[in-house]
């Protein structure tokens, strides 16, 4: 069999693994050293196994991953953040939907200081649902609502896989961050339109519920939500301005979300003892992934896969708009079957010759692919937020919250369709700070 076939069949064959259940970073690790065994020899692929494992373990652009991880962590565990629901309670009420549109705000705001989607989820699911089930709000709209506002935990700043893109398409993860924050603001606002448009139109999916708050209560709630800002405006402001590196971000995120939590008397023993384990957990796992990946990466270049099919491209006239539509339908697929970090380095090595090759910006490219992943989020069968809103609510139907996010991944496409259309949209927030 020809190298370029190797290539494919180790493609399929990581895709069965993983469809299976197979571990991702062992999926990857097993199909690239076979593969790199059948093409080269057993000595090279174990030697590979042995010296890529730590000099990517080692790398220093990796460090950032735990302690961004550590601040969203921290986040979570001392509560810092569970007073955003109620203070857009508080000021948006009044809106057709308005507990669902401050769900929806509450979560874009979690995101911010989490960079995850399902604890995004997860935690403003377990103070929202609640209190829209309480007022006779429809469970397909509370909780589609939750299930979709908490994908943006991957795409508003600071975001792992958005750092673990740049690390592997070598791109700033400053001008990622940057990029990332209009089309963020953009996916919250549709979010609220498409509850305030059918709640409007159907009056009957969720009752009015005016909030009895003077003025000074509001006042006092929105005052409550100050480490939020503080905390985003910190890490990005020290960014830009250059007191700190994109790798050193993380550490500085941490340690001011522990002050933070500190100043608010929110952080105990036990909160930091549990931030610190999902911390290491979760490194430990993603880390596992990256060897995978790395090693899948030099798989790829041995069968010279990626090479043929930007040479197949090139020879084909494929327009860049083209490319585009061709990754998101791939994504949207494997989206559905496969969970977002399995899709994410299965496909890079294979895709970024490619946007290469056909000059698209690599900067869009990232957050366009994190946009993409969060649909895949929300896609059924394997929809992660889709079951994490399940396990809090055991008694509404699965196809009910998969009817509820089907309206907002409807906008996701027509955001991620205008975005590649009018790409300055993303890529003009960038260029004015002049890290672009």
């Amino acid at each position: 069999m020809s190298p370029i076939g190797i290539g494919f069949c180790g493609i399929a064959a990581a895709l069965l693994l993983i469809s299976i259940r197979v571990p991702i970073g062992l999926s990857l690790a097993v199909v690239a050293i076979g593969g790199i065994a059948s093409l080269v020899s057993w000595d090279v692929a174990f030697s590979m196994l042995s010296y890529s494992t730590y000099d990517t373990i080692a790398s220093w652009e990796l460090s950032a991953i735990p302690m961004f991880l550590l601040m969203g962590t921290l986040a979570f565990h001392s509560g810092l953040t569970t007073t955003l629901f109620d203070a857009a309670r508080l000021w948006l009420s009044w809106l057709p939907g308005g507990l669902a549109v401050s769900t929806n705000f509450a979560c874009a705001g979690f995101a911010a200081a989490s960079g995850s989607s399902l604890a995004t989820t997860v935690t403003i699911g377990k103070i929202a649902l609640p209190e829209m089930r309480r007022y006779g709000y429809d469970n397909g709209l509370a909780c589609g609502v939750v299930a979709s506002a908490g994908t943006l935990g991957s795409l508003i700043p600071p975001s792992v896989i958005m750092i673990l893109i740049g690390i592997f398409a070598e791109v700033p993860i400053l001008s990622l961050f940057i990029a990332a924050i209009v089309p963020g603001i953009i996916t919250a606002l549709v979010f609220a339109g498409i509850v305030i448009i059918r709640v409007w139109l159907r009056p009957d999916l969720a009752p009015r519920v005016e909030a009895d708050a003077s003025w000074s209560e509001r006042m006092k709630a929105l005052a409550s939500i100050w480490p939020l800002p503080v905390l985003v405006l910190g890490v990005v402001g020290a960014l830009y301005i250059g007191i700190v590196t994109p790798t050193q971000a993380g550490a500085f995120g941490a340690a001011l979300t522990f002050l933070l939590a500190l100043v608010r008397k929110q952080m105990t023993w036990r909160k930091l003892k549990n931030a610190l384990w999902d911390t290491l957990t979760s490194t430990a796992s993603i880390f596992f992934i990256v060897i995978g990946a790395v090693l899948l990466t030099r798989f790829m270049s041995f069968s010279g896969l990626p090479e043929f099919l930007t040479e197949v491209m090139k020879d084909a006239g494929v327009s860049p708009y083209a490319v585009i539509l061709f990754v998101a339908i791939i994504y949207l697929v494997l989206g559905m079957f496969l969970d977002p970090l399995g899709v994410l380095f299965l496909t890079l090595p294979i895709f970024i010759p490619i946007f290469n090759n056909a000059q698209l910006d690599m900067v869009l490219m990232g957050i366009l692919i994190v946009k993409l992943i969060e649909i895949g989020l929300m896609t059924p069968p394997v929809g992660l937020n889709v079951f994490a809103v399940k396990s809090l609510v055991p008694d509404v139907p699965l196809g009910t919250i998969f009817r509820g996010v089907a309206w907002f991944m409807v906008a996701d496409l027509g955001i991620i369709a205008i975005m590649a259309v009018f790409p300055d949209i993303t890529l003009f927030l960038p260029r004015l700070l002049g890290i672009h």
